[in-house]
């Protein structure tokens, strides 16, 4: 067996249960900095320090992504992968600002149903129908929480729609590049297009941040790079159809958090249309793995 495709350890399902709930409280610790931060630093800005903070990350990056020798198409690909995920992001960090956490977390769930849209109308998966009832049933989610008519829809949640669809559009990318070239080279090369592509909407924004406020993106970047880390952890350890349903605890940590830190009411109606969402989702993980595929990614797979 080559290097590239390790002999796996037996499945440990303990172990990746327990990498998945460090993982989803990272990435709660991610969304609580950041609503912290609030508005103070413009959402461009904000996701470009983010990344240029956890560049430091990417050290160990650098040389699989000279060895891997892209070609110009490649770097295509991964240009227009940046461009989309720098949106996606900044989308994010506007929404955190606009809207309550569980409101952000619940919402985020949506991605993997996207990408399971956008796999069968652009890549050429099937969509057979028990697949397509639950993407329905998320789609219902979604309105269960947005409640048009029955509560303002702002801007924040049209922010988190927009970020949905951009997450899954980079997957789906990521997709097609991850089959040639290692998930290093993937990731790295994220990392510095994202970079690239803030830029220019931070340059438009700009203010001069405090350390304080440098030392709270840090802890972003920090938190989201332990956050995959332990998620890749919990992948190793065990099956997607283990990990994937605890995934939803994020959700649960998102709400104490917003009551307990920002004063944000618990809302019945945002909680049952995240578990409508991540029902469906961890349905269509469950058909997929049985199915030996892996097309959707965990919600986690979308964090900044």
């Amino acid at each position: 067996m080559s290097d590239l495709q390790p002999a796996r350890a037996a499945p440990n399902p303990v172990a990746g249960v327990l990498w998945m709930v460090l993982t989803g409280l990272m990435f709660v610790a991610v969304t609580a900095i950041v609503k912290h931060v609030g508005d103070d630093v413009p959402a461009a800005q904000a996701a470009f320090l983010r990344y240029v903070l956890g560049l430091v990350f990417l050290l160990p990056m650098i040389r699989p992504i000279l060895a891997a020798r892209l070609t110009a198409r490649q770097m295509k690909m991964f240009g227009i992968r940046g461009v989309v995920h720098a949106l996606a992001v900044i989308l994010w960090f506007y929404a955190m600002t606009r809207i309550p956490l569980a409101e952000v977390t619940a919402m985020n769930y949506l991605s993997p149903v996207y990408v399971s849209i956008g796999a069968a109308l652009f890549l050429g998966e099937k969509l057979p129908p028990r697949r397509l009832i639950a993407v329905l049933l998320a789609l219902v989610g979604a309105v269960i929480i947005l409640r048009p008519g029955v509560k303002a829809v702002e801007s924040g949640h049209i922010a988190m729609l927009g970020t949905a669809v951009l997450f899954a559009v980079g997957y789906l990318l990521a997709k097609r590049l991850s089959g040639e070239v290692s998930a290093a080279v993937v990731v790295g090369m994220l990392s510095i297009t994202v970079t690239i592509g803030l830029a220019p909407f931070a340059y438009a924004v700009w203010v001069t941040p405090t350390l304080a406020q440098l030392g709270w993106l840090f802890l972003v970047a920090a938190f989201a790079t332990a956050g995959h880390y332990t998620m890749t952890l919990a992948f190793a350890a065990a099956p997607l159809t283990v990990t994937q349903p605890v995934t939803f605890l994020q959700l649960v940590w998102a709400v104490v958090l917003g009551a307990v830190m920002f004063g944000e009411p618990v809302d019945g109606w945002v909680v049952l249309g995240g578990v409508v969402i991540m029902g469906s989702v961890s349905f269509i993980t469950w058909r997929e793995a049985v199915a030996r595929r892996q097309v959707t990614p965990v919600v986690t797979q979308t964090k900044v």
